[in-house]
């Protein structure tokens, strides 16, 4: 077949046959434009599971001319980017049923909240489907970093002063000659002037204070003139435990500008379900999954009336989150089984309350306050500002300590998140109303919000640097089963990462269908 193939379609198809058979590794291309739309003319996909990868795979795969149809258990699309409004139920493993009760125009994100400008995958549907779009207000220098003792420093503050002190102590050192051997002559007179402007020195590249950190004396009308605000002492500013995320903004996936889909992050994933040809069928629990040697077979269970259901098809893309997957009856091999079974998801939760705007009045507009221990931090919203109320994000911790933090009641869970915007805002605590827990490891058909791949490795890291056995397996198909979500990309907990790993797979079943229409007529003929 591969010497046919070869003789027909040149290297490049012999090369994608290969790919396509698992006897090359997968291409990580993402260009969709070369599937036309009549390349899955006669094949049949079905997609198990409705959040972005799912509805990313079933969107292209229409595209290409397959038909699909696309199995989700839960009663919405969207899956992670669960967009939680007043009457949600909020259903988890081992707890009461909570719901919502929040404001016209209140709602909380209880999923993803946030899409980096350089998320074009994402962008680009929320383009193509008309969902509206704005910004995301991811960083507010107004914000807080609060130590544990309750003591507490602007964000603009601690970056400035912070930078104005390290600029000192680097400009002292070169004037005292300690960095002749790292710096040229050139380099000195270059660089000086450089940590004058950055660090905002005064003469003798002596940091007194600047107003980058805040007025001493704001500014008036007449002679009423501004000035700098005092420099915090450098062992106060080490002694906040919350100073290094004034770098958080720093990190790529926290950038400006961020975006958010007007009224929530759903909005966009209901865009793309209302542009299939075939939308979800939603309440479509599966139960059984069972491959053949010409195609595959799901049974699953319809929530709303308890019918038990049965879909056929071609092959199957497989979104389904691991944990959820491991339970469901599979006719997979031994070895793929054992892997799936292997993965462990992390944890992560969140605390939302509907408030009066109380932080608007201390400048705060949208951005983060960062406060350390198991609630990690305060979010402010960006959506309605300068409107009565909003919804507040009293917790949004992720990890061991989330792990601990979700063995407590949700009573406890609010009111311990409460306490602490109480710590950061003192007084504005009895504010918070409507409080909802979620954590996402009770969540059903997720038990967790992403794979902690390197668990218990000993530098931790994760985005773009995930590289595990588990992983690497299953990024390959076995037989007509392909597996697509961001848990099987380099950015696990980001939305892009799903629709990578959909449009890998989507181009991998592509390129095997390709090679099998040119191999299929010399089969007829013999």
């Amino acid at each position: 077949m591969l010497g046919r193939l070869g003789l027909v379609g040149g290297l490049g198809a012999t090369m994608g046959a290969m790919q396509a058979l698992g006897l090359m590794g997968t291409a990580l291309a993402q260009d969709m434009s070369g599937l036309v739309p009549t390349l899955g003319k006669g094949k049949h996909v079905v997609v198990l599971g409705a959040g972005i990868a799912g509805l990313t795979a079933a969107y292209e795969l229409e595209q290409a001319g397959f038909l699909v149809t696309l199995l989700e258990a839960r009663t919405r699309v969207g899956g992670r980017a669960w967009t939680v409004r007043d009457g949600d139920k909020i259903e988890m493993t081992g707890e009461d049923t909570q719901t919502a009760r929040f404001s016209d125009g209140i709602y909380f994100n209880a999923g993803p909240a946030r899409i980096p400008s350089f998320h074009q995958g994402l962008l680009g549907y929320a383009k193509k489907f008309g969902v509206p779009l704005e910004v995301e207000v991811n960083s507010s220098r107004s914000a807080y970093v609060m130590a544990d003792d309750g003591s507490k420093i602007r964000m603009r503050t601690a970056i400035n002063d912070m930078r104005g002190k390290i600029a000192e102590l680097l400009a002292k050192a070169i004037s005292q000659g300690s960095l002749d051997q790292q710096l040229s002559v050139a380099d000195r007179e270059k660089l000086m002037p450089f940590l004058k402007a950055y660090g905002d020195l005064e003469e003798g590249n002596v940091f007194k204070g600047t107003e980058r950190s805040g007025f001493g004396t704001a500014p008036g009308a007449g002679a009423i003139f501004a000035s700098p605000s005092t420099a915090m002492p450098l062992d106060q500013l080490l002694a906040n435990q919350r100073l290094p995320m004034t770098v958080f903004e720093d990190n790529l996936y926290m950038q400006a500008t961020m975006f958010e889909p007007v009224g929530g992050m759903d909005r966009i994933h209901a865009g793309m379900d209302a542009a299939l040809r075939r939308p979800a069928l939603l309440g479509a629990e599966v139960q059984r999954i069972r491959q053949k040697s010409n195609g595959v077979e799901i049974v699953y269970r319809d929530t709303a009336s308890d019918a038990v259901e049965t879909v056929q098809g071609d092959y199957l893309i497989c979104t389904i989150p691991f944990p959820v997957l491991a339970k469901i009856d599979t006719n997979f091999s031994a070895s793929l089984k054992r892997t799936i079974a292997s993965v462990v998801y992390d944890y992560s939760n969140k605390v939302a309350f509907e408030s009066p705007r109380f932080w608007e009045k201390e400048q705060i507009y949208g951005g983060i306050s960062f406060v350390g221990g198991p609630t990690a931090l305060v979010w402010y919203p960006s959506a309605g500002l300068h409107s009565e109320r909003g919804m507040l994000l009293g917790c949004y911790g992720s990890g061991k300590s989330a792990g601990e933090f979700q063995k407590r009641s949700i009573a406890e869970q609010i009111e311990f998140s409460r306490g602490v915007v109480d710590k950061l805002h003192p007084g504005h605590g009895q504010d918070l109303t409507n409080g909802i827990a979620v954590n996402w490891n009770k969540i059903p058909y997720s038990l967790g919000p992403w794979p902690n791949w390197n668990a218990g490795s000993a530098n931790g890291r994760q985005e773009g640097h995930i590289d595990t056995q588990a992983f690497r397996f299953l990024q390959a198909p076995e037989g007509r089963v392909y597996f697509a979500s961001a848990a099987l990309s380099q950015t696990p907990g980001w939305q892009e990462g799903g629709i990578q790993s959909a449009r890998t797979q989507v181009l991998a079943l592509a390129r095997r269908v390709s090679a099998q229409a040119l191999v299929e007529p010399a089969r007829h003929a013999a």
